[in-house]
């Protein structure tokens, strides 16, 4: 058997959708041909083999999506509060009969383990869907402050642009309550990752979205996403990516003042407090960074231990790293998949290379594949000890299964160590005191703190600090962010 077949490669990425819409893009409610462009081949990364070719979308398919997104906005922006609880409750429920099916597209598409991709991806994009139909259904639109009237309504038409590493959840914490808001959309997903978005359009045109409601343009950044942050009739832009090409979207977004919503990189440390039961927390920490192979922007990556339990944690963290199952990601076995692309696999090595010329001790992992696995780009589960503060490894954001521990004195310096990066969205903190974790979580400045391996809270706002990005999605703070501020003064008496 090749190695082809035993990752489940089709010749085509859907059963259901028919191969010619691969070339198309999906405007005003039908899949159409695109206004030129090229195609790209998307390369299934556990076998470096194309599984099939998708249709770039130029400047001219953005100007078609936003103009069809405009043309929908007075009827969807006026619609019922219930009619679009009826609406998303249909998604949900188009959603949960192809859950599976869209597993099996993600692990082809960027390498998530089918475990993961079932059990956490998709479950947790059901989970965005039901959260924000609980959202809507109190959610307050209008304010009453004597006579004057405080309201909330859709920002208008926006652009949504998403990653690769997590694409349906992502797709679906900006879809879902730009839905609930009543706005109208263009989606830009990654083109390394594009079948579970064109798959998630089937869902949502299933459900009877109103045309142009919601369209999908597929394309590389410099092209599509410039073209929608630079669109005059676009008012907002949510983005999920790193923090350079954040950096590049909020400049072509600035000459129109459109607001900008951001969710960028990040460096999180994961701080275990003296009193923490060690082996536990070396571990939790070992298996949260390599999770999605260390593809994630909350992972914790730098793990900061006290000096005088450093050597432990180093012999804990390696014998963690060892005992990982890397390899075919369709095996429900497999622990670690490939990393998502040749240029991905490539910067990893050369973050590892970095932190073995720097004189970070190699403890666990190191340069090239696994034993026994001669093609795809899996890397190996990586632990570095006597990593110090200013090391490439500690402030790159290295986005593979690559830990790092940083030995401290006290927890002062701790503190000062976790935040002394220009990244601010994540960290985590261990204690057998949940008190002692929680005053050490006030003094980190990161949008989100995990405390003794709590999972998130998909009610709770997400979003980071500094160059991690501004604005917040999940729950009742994901839908403010579609929603615009109005303030009517001299209002009839309520």
């Amino acid at each position: 058997m090749t190695q082809a077949q035993r990752t489940g490669s089709p010749s085509t990425p859907f059963d259901t959708l028919k191969a010619e819409r691969l070339a198309m893009v999906y405007i005003d409610g039908a899949w159409v041909a695109p206004q030129g462009g090229t195609s790209h081949a998307v390369i299934n990364p556990a076998t470096e083999e194309p599984v099939a070719r998708i249709a770039l979308g130029t400047a001219a398919d953005v100007d078609l999506a936003v103009a069809a997104a405009r043309r929908a906005f007075p009827a969807f922006a006026g619609s019922s509060r219930a009619d679009r609880i009826a609406l998303l409750r249909r998604v949900a429920d188009v959603f949960a009969t192809r859950r599976e099916e869209m597993a099996r597209i993600l692990t082809m598409e960027m390498g998530g383990p089918l475990k993961r991709t079932l059990g956490y991806q998709t479950a947790a994009g059901q989970t965005h869907l039901d959260e924000i139909v609980r959202v809507l259904e109190t959610y307050r639109f209008e304010e009453r402050r004597g006579r004057t009237v405080i309201r909330r309504e859709p920002i208008g038409v926006c652009g949504l642009i998403t990653p690769w590493n997590a694409p349906v959840m992502q797709i679906l914490t900006k879809v879902a309550p730009a839905l609930a808001a009543g706005c109208t959309m263009v989606l830009k997903p990654s083109e390394l990752a594009p079948f579970s978005a064109m798959l998630f359009t089937e869902i949502l045109h299933e459900a009877g979205v109103p045309k142009g409601v919601f369209n999908l343009v597929n394309g590389d950044g410099p092209t599509v996403g410039e073209a929608l942050a630079r669109h005059p009739d676009v008012d907002m832009i949510s983005f999920t990516g790193s923090t350079r090409a954040g950096v590049r979207v909020a400049e072509a977004a600035a000459p129109t003042v459109k607001r900008v919503h951001q969710e960028l990189g990040g460096k999180a440390a994961n701080i275990l407090l003296p009193d923490s039961d060690l082996e536990e927390a070396v571990v939790r920490g070992v298996q949260s960074c390599f999770g999605n192979s260390g593809q994630s922007c909350i992972a914790p990556a730098r793990l900061l231990v006290p000096k005088d339990q450093a050597n432990r944690a180093a012999a804990i963290a390696a014998a963690a790293a060892e005992t990982l199952r890397v390899g075919d990601p369709m095996d429900p076995a497999t622990d670690l998949g490939p990393l998502v692309s040749r240029a991905q696999f490539d910067r990893v090595q050369e973050l590892i290379a970095a932190g073995i010329a720097e004189g970070a001790t190699l403890v666990a992992g190191g340069l090239g594949r696994p034993d026994g696995l001669t093609r795809g780009y899996f890397a190996r589960p990586t632990v570095f000890a006597d990593v110090v503060p200013g090391m490439l490894i500690e402030r790159e954001e290295i986005f593979g299964p690559v830990v790092t521990i940083i030995a401290y004195d006290s927890v002062e310096q701790a503190i000062a160590i976790a935040n002394d990066t220009p990244y601010g969205l994540a960290a985590y903190v261990q204690s057998r005191d949940p008190s002692r974790a929680e005053a050490v979580a006030a003094r980190l400045r990161c949008g989100y703190v995990y405390l003794n391996g709590a999972g998130p809270d998909y009610s709770a706002p997400f979003g980071g600090w500094k160059q991690s990005g501004n604005g917040r999605e999940y729950g009742e703070w994901g839908l403010d962010a579609f929603l615009e501020l109005k303030t009517v003064v001299g209002a009839a008496p309520g």
